[in-house]
């Protein structure tokens, strides 16, 4: 993926998973407009951190989450492996002995096929130390900083010039950008700079792209280790940090953390939790741990616990809600109960009840995605504050009994123009480049550069890129002291003249929008039973803020 990490005019896209596409397939979704097609590629070999075998959702984490990404390239590369299944029509199949050659005819580009990534390798300290944290009102935030992304050529790319690709797919941003880029010198193809874009692209080109990098802030509350043995790492997790990288966020993830902060790394994850739901998270040390207990979660081995406040006077006695859930769409990261979803059943018991809320205690027996949610919503006690499923976008019953008064479409409409008056898309996993008129008639802010500037504008990112060379070290220094004024040419590599991020005025979150009350409280399987502490707003005495 070479344009980049999600940035809100797409210059920043992402993978995503598609769970309607074969497991290893993977969306493209910073494109705009029917082009935008299914790479596949092969998980096992991405850093080593392998996705479950199972989908938890609210048990265990987001349908649209990607792999963590490592690479035994040097820092800040990720590399996307050709995809399988013949995606390029001319690519060289393997023979029983060594590959051939290709060799082109005299003048020709000979590009060398790709090569195949090691398994196992995972985060080190030269990604770690791509930029640092930094703490304000409440909030870890992530210096910006300038990241590769890289892939191999498409096949239906393959005879088009990149004025073409970036024309036709790449369309969030005006060709005046990728122009900028070039004479910036942000675009490589086979590890040359781009000259002109007008170049055809051939079978296995390799495409990396230079971006200014931004991420959403998440809570300053430390990530707590709850256990940790010579197999697992077991740790309370915090609402609003996401598991592992995905969509625009990368260090401000619990993997990367764990990495930087307390030297865990190489970490599998056993399960995951959605960003905003908080509580018990486990890691396996190696793959031999991970795969066993991957082996229990198959076999229904294991037991999970949560709780949560909803809205209202929730039932005294034991609910047990059997009805099956369907996505509304991966993209936007939506499910409602439908006799067309699969099957699943959640049980679900009060605790207490102050006179307007209720303390339930959640036993999801299956593992859909936002499961515990979509069943509260659909009993009509929906999570307190639940940015999704306690939405008036669903109507004036929000969804309860099932009762949603508008179509797929409308409702994912006015779900995204909620979250976007609100600056809070990130909720949905979105960013403005994302948007479409199917789904909002609201576009994102323009970021037209005008040609008459355009030298300048390549001048000012060929600077940063010199000093970016020489960031590393000294952001090590600032995390250590960020009290001492820091060096101005440090400071300059968080503005980059190309990236229409930066011309972005955001207001920050308050820490209390970042916590969803849904919690994690117990997670046992053979031999193990790990729980994390109730939270504040669990206890019986809590009232809402």
């Amino acid at each position: 993926m070479w344009l980049g990490g999600r940035g809100w005019l797409g210059v920043l896209g992402h993978w995503r998973w598609d769970l309607r596409r074969p497991r290893f397939a993977r969306t493209w979704s910073g494109f705009k407009g029917p082009m935008a097609e299914t790479l596949s590629t092969q998980v096992g070999t991405a850093g080593g951190l392998r996705a479950p075998h199972q989908q938890n959702g609210d048990a265990g984490g987001d349908a649209r989450v990607e792999p963590s990404l490592g690479s035994p390239k040097p820092a800040g590369r990720e590399v996307e492996p050709a995809p399988v299944g013949g995606e390029y029509p001319s690519a060289v199949a393997p023979g029983p002995g060594k590959r051939k050659k290709r060799r082109g005819a005299t003048g020709e580009r000979v590009v060398p096929p790709p090569k195949k990534r090691r398994t196992g390798v995972s985060f080190g300290d030269e990604h770690f130390k791509e930029t640092s944290y930094y703490f304000e009102g409440g909030l870890r935030k992530v210096r910006p900083y300038y990241f590769d992304f890289q892939t191999y050529c498409k096949g239906r790319w393959v005879g088009h010039s990149l004025l073409h690709v970036f024309s036709t797919e790449f369309r969030a941003q005006p060709l005046a950008y990728y122009e900028a880029a070039v004479q910036a010198g942000r675009l490589h193809l086979n590890e040359k700079p781009v000259q002109d874009l007008n170049i055809v692209l051939k079978d296995n080109d390799f495409l990396r792209n230079t971006v200014h990098r931004h991420e959403p802030p998440v809570t300053a509350e430390p990530i707590r280790l709850l256990a940790e043995n010579e197999d697992v790492v077991v740790v309370d997790k915090p609402s609003s940090i996401p598991v592992h990288p995905c969509g625009r966020f990368r260090h401000n993830t619990v993997i990367f953390i764990l990495g930087k902060e307390h030297q865990l790394k190489e970490l599998h994850p056993l399960h995951r939790l959605d960003r905003l739901t908080s509580g018990v998270l486990m890691f396996a040390k190696t793959a031999a741990v991970s795969e066993r207990i991957h082996e229990q979660v198959r076999d229904r081995q294991l037991e999970k616990e949560y709780v949560c406040r909803v809205e209202g006077e929730f039932p005294t006695e034991e609910v047990t809600c059997k009805e099956p859930i369907l996505v509304v769409s991966y993209k936007v990261g939506v499910c409602r109960v439908d006799t067309r979803g699969k099957p699943c059943e959640t049980v679900f018991q009060r605790l207490s009840y102050n006179g307007q809320s209720s303390v339930v205690r959640c036993r999801p027996l299956t593992g859909r995605t936002h499961q515990i949610r979509v069943h509260l919503q659909f009993l009509g006690h929906p999570i307190l504050n639940d940015p999704i499923y306690n939405s008036v976008a669903w109507g004036p019953s929000r969804g309860r009994g099932g009762h949603i008064p508008k179509t797929d479409e409308e409702l994912l409409r006015d779900l995204v123009a909620e979250h976007q008056a609100k600056q809070s898309l990130d909720v949905l996993d979105l960013c403005e480049g994302d948007l479409s008129s199917g789904l909002t008639d609201s576009t994102a802010p323009s970021s037209e550069l005008g040609k008459d500037s355009l030298e300048e504008l390549a001048a000012a990112a060929q600077k940063m890129e010199e000093v970016a060379e020489a960031a590393p070290q000294k952001l090590d220094t600032i995390a250590l002291a960020p009290e001492k004024a820091v060096e101005t040419d440090v400071m300059n590599q968080e503005a980059d003249s190309l990236c229409a991020e930066c011309r972005l005025v955001r207001q920050d979150p308050l820490p209390k929008d970042l916590v969803m009350f849904l919690h994690a409280l117990r997670y046992k399987g053979p031999g193990f039973e790990y729980f994390s502490p109730m939270p504040t707003w669990a206890q019986d005495d809590w009232q809402k803020d």
